[in-house]
């Protein structure tokens, strides 16, 4: 064949324009969601991939985006010669995975293929893309700047179009849809002709201005095979994954509400002709030829991509699957052992009652609580407390949601002065907005073009100062914005408003009957319907660090990404409410009348505890407040120093010191591991766990099925709290196996862009996931890498139902992201799940 005739393509009539709608719609399902800096949240980066096997999809990654999913080989080994792999684990995997092909037949086997680094085979590609052909035509050098300058040049275009406030010069054509803003503007941009890329801008230009049209265009003209032309517009998005999961993100919120975006197919229309670009500016014979090529070995591809096509990755999944069943089966045993130690039953009225979130990081605290005060009583509970609310802040219209991503707000609160008059609360506002308005006037002006020229060298020396106070961690760089432009007199004063004001058109607050159902439905779902204590702490919790843009990813993700502060002090209010409690007895849940609840603040780096409107508490509780005070020192005392060995902290009598100075510093790149190391939830009462070091590795969910008569709270836990804190584990879990295309890289690199998120240096890709030093410190992995384990004490039938009923559970479980386990006789029996009506005996180590 001539090169001439090879580049002849012809137009790919098998598959109708109509068509390429509903393949680029799924393309861009496969893609995750990218929250922004101000309320980052994990998320599930194969989110889009559930519906298939864990093993299919690091086939598909590996063949479609050349991306692994697995460990090193190398990790697996170690893992075998530490002892972390045991045999039997090897054993069960082999088990587990045996309708993998070509696997080793024995233990003995897997161990030796262990030992050899085998990556897996260089198996063609699904489909390639233009850029892929052409680094294979240029031996990859000229061609991987040339892509890289593709991808730089679509991530400068949406860092201005999204930008969030943080541009001194807003982009124009920003009313303007994704695609058409892109397009008007390209016809101006001489960037990629001036880079060799000929003819870009008639080539752009010479594409239909209706995305859908656009794409169906390039599709036709590359002779893309329909089998893979999914495939190759999912591998498109790829390469711009950061702001396709940012646009995903965009989409995600507007399906939230029942509205409907084209965003994604906006952002795959630029990419896909950015790619016509490259390919229209070739001519030569080597690249006519080798696309034609290229084309004809994906008509071959067979339509499904099967995993025994690469022996070396299925080594790979099985030595996964032996690194995971070795943890449960030392987990399995570790829980049933401690059945016969722990107590079985409430005992009276409890010294304390304290709920937690179910966050990883509360365990450390729950277990130090339930040391220094063993008649006190944790519970477990998704931190925003069972109220889904958009927490408004004095000065602005619009807050955040309180709740977790999947839900959407039920209430609006808004932020008000405690015992303010109408008169005090307006100068209170207006205060803070002239404070506001001048702090962002000097920024304004010291970024401006022209001043920004002469600023240092005329008012540079007289930063000295704060530059010396920030970095002996006496002050922030930055004001909290939470806490900026208030008097220290009025922040203690801030809090919820729970009345009902119109405000706006928008109704806020709750009324009598709402109050009512709502501390109802929170006091069963955390199965704490009495006995109780004379004070019931609701901590929700936060974190407190400077100079870290991904704060608030250390914050509560079953808040949206904020602290529980609100609802936690929105809780305790409304329970606290006489006529709450009158509206409680008539529905049987009798609160005493010497009980009272208090909300408050875990903070998870310090491990302080804030409490919240104390001087509210009876004087009657005075003398038990006082104790509280002293057991919440007290455990965090113990927490601190649990937690110092990971943190790398020697010094015993100074730990306390240390760990504060680690929340202030501004050079700080870890000053907490966040979740890393989590690989179980378990739903069960709380004698299940009691006294059990979980070393801050397990989601506690309380919940007694016994009180579910209904089986709503079984149902809410396993389409809510755990499937977010599956989202949780496989965010850690990819940004582990291959931070490069799952994380978000260096932190010490990080720039933030648009005030959305992160690059990686000064060009390049909005970043995902976590930053390399949130799961490794610099010589080892701190997070495991674990699917996570689910153990819920309820009736296997019900949770059969549960799963039949919600697809998306059932895909997690049954294509193995989530390992589901009931528990049963008092904790002693463990069963896993392994399909609908199939539960078989755990083993265990």
């Amino acid at each position: 064949m001539s090169a001439a005739s090879a580049f002849k393509t012809t137009p790919n009539t098998d598959i109708a324009r109509a068509q390429i709608a509903g393949l680029a719609h799924a393309a861009t399902r496969k893609i995750a969601p990218l929250w922004p800096l101000k309320h980052f949240v994990a998320v599930n980066p194969f989110l889009g991939f559930t519906g298939q096997t864990f093993e299919q999809t690091c086939a598909t990654f590996e063949r479609v985006a050349k991306t692994r999913m697995l460990m090193p080989r190398a990790f697996y080994r170690d893992a075998i010669d530490m002892g972390e792999i045991s045999d039997e684990g090897m054993a069960e995997a082999l088990k587990a995975l045996a309708h993998l092909p070509g696997l080793p037949a024995s233990v003995g086997a897997l161990k030796a293929a262990a030992q050899i680094d085998a990556a897996p085979a260089a198996a063609p590609s699904v489909v390639a893309t233009v850029a892929e052909v052409l680094d294979r035509v240029e031996g990859g050098n000229r061609q991987a700047s040339r892509v890289a300058f593709m991808i730089e040049e679509i991530a400068r275009f949406c860092a201005a179009y999204f930008d969030a406030g943080q541009a001194s010069w807003k982009m124009p054509l920003r009313g303007d849809k994704l695609y058409a803003a892109w397009r008007a503007g390209a016809r101006h941009d001489l960037n990629p002709e001036m880079m060799g890329v000929k003819n870009f801008r008639k080539s752009v230009l010479a594409m239909p201005e209706d995305p859908v049209a656009a794409i169906a265009e390039v599709v036709e003209r590359l002779a893309i095979p329909p089998r893979a032309v999914e495939d190759y517009l999912h591998r498109a998005l790829f390469d711009i994954g950061g702001w396709a999961a940012y646009a995903r993100y965009l989409v995600w919120e507007e399906e939230l509400y029942g509205r409907s975006s084209d965003l994604m197919i906006d952002l795959l229309a630029i990419r896909i002709v950015w790619g016509y670009g490259l390919f229209a500016a070739r001519q030569d014979a080597a690249f006519k030829q080798a696309w034609a090529d290229a084309m004809a070995e994906a008509r071959r591809l067979p339509v499904a991509t099967q995993m025994g096509l690469d022996p070396q990755l299925a080594i790979d999944a099985v030595l996964q699957e032996a690194y995971e069943a070795s943890y449960r089966r030392r987990l399995v045993g570790r829980l049933q052992a401690n059945v016969k130690i722990a107590p079985s039953a409430k005992i009276g009225r409890p010294k304390l009652q304290a709920a937690f979130c179910i966050d990883v990081r509360s365990e450390y605290f729950r277990r130090a609580l339930e040391t220094v005060n063993p008649g006190a009583e944790t519970v477990g509970f998704a931190g925003f407390f069972g109220f889904p609310i958009e927490y408004v802040p004095i000065g602005q219209q619009k807050g955040g949601a309180q709740c977790p991503v999947l839900l959407t707000p039920a209430f609006t609160v808004c932020e008000a002065v405690k015992g303010a008059g109408v008169e005090e609360e307006t100068e209170v506002l207006g205060l803070r907005l002239m404070r506001r308005r001048a702090g962002k006037a000097w920024k304004s002006f010291k970024l401006s073009a022209v001043s920004s020229f002469s600023f240092v060298e005329t008012i540079g020396l007289g930063f000295a100062g704060k530059i010396i106070s920030d970095s002996l961690h006496a002050t922030r760089p930055v004001a909290d914005p939470m806490r900026d432009g208030f008097d220290s007199d009025i922040l203690s004063r801030i809090g919820p408003r729970l009345e009902t004001r119109e405000i706006d058109g928008r109704a806020t607050g709750f009324t009598p009957k709402q109050r009512v159902d709502m501390a109802e439905a929170v006091l069963k779902a955390m199965s704490m319907t009495g006995p109780f204590a004379r004070l019931v702490v609701l901590a929700g919790h936060g974190s407190t660090t400077v100079n870290n843009p991904h704060a608030s990813g250390l914050d509560c993700g079953a808040c949206g990404g904020h602290t529980g502060e609100a609802n936690a002090r929105v809780a305790a209010a409304i329970l606290n409410d006489p006529g709450v409690r009158l509206g409680l007895a008539e529905r049987g849940i009798p609160v005493p009348a010497d009980t009272w609840f208090l909300g408050a603040l875990h903070d998870t780096t310090t491990d302080e505890v804030t409490l919240y409107n104390p001087e509210d508490v009876p004087a009657e509780l005075s003398q038990d407040l006082a104790q509280l005070r002293q057991w919440l020192a007290q455990a965090g005392e113990l927490s601190r120093l649990e937690r110092s060995a990971l943190l790398g902290l020697k010094d015993d009598m100074a730990i306390t010191d240390k760990v504060l100075d680690r929340a202030r510093d501004w050079s700080q790149v870890r000053p907490e591991w966040g979740l890393a190391g989590n690989a179980a939830f378990i739903a069960a009462p709380r004698a299940r766990t009691r006294g059990l070091e979980l070393k801050g590795r397990s989601f506690l969910h309380d919940y007694d099925h016994a009180q579910d008569t209904s089986l709503g709270v079984l149902e809410l836990i396993m389409t809510a709290p755990m499937v977010v804190a599956s989202w949780i584990n496989l965010q850690y879990y990819g940004s582990t196996v291959n931070n490069a295309a799952f994380g978000s890289g260096n932190k010490v690199l990080h720039n933030v862009v648009g005030q959305l998120g992160v690059l990686e240096g000064n060009a390049g890709d909005l970043r995902v996931g976590l930053p390399w030093q949130s799961v490794h410190d610099g010589v080892n992995y701190i997070h495991e890498p674990h699917r996570l384990n689910v153990f819920i004490e309820a009736g296997e039938a019900a949770m059969d139902g549960v799963i039949a009923k919600h697809q998306g559970v059932a895909d997690l479980l049954n294509n193995g992201w989530v390992r589901l386990h009931s528990i049963a006789d008092g904790g002693s029996t463990i069963r896993r799940y392994h399909g609908i009506g199939d539960w078989r005996t755990a083993p265990a180590a």
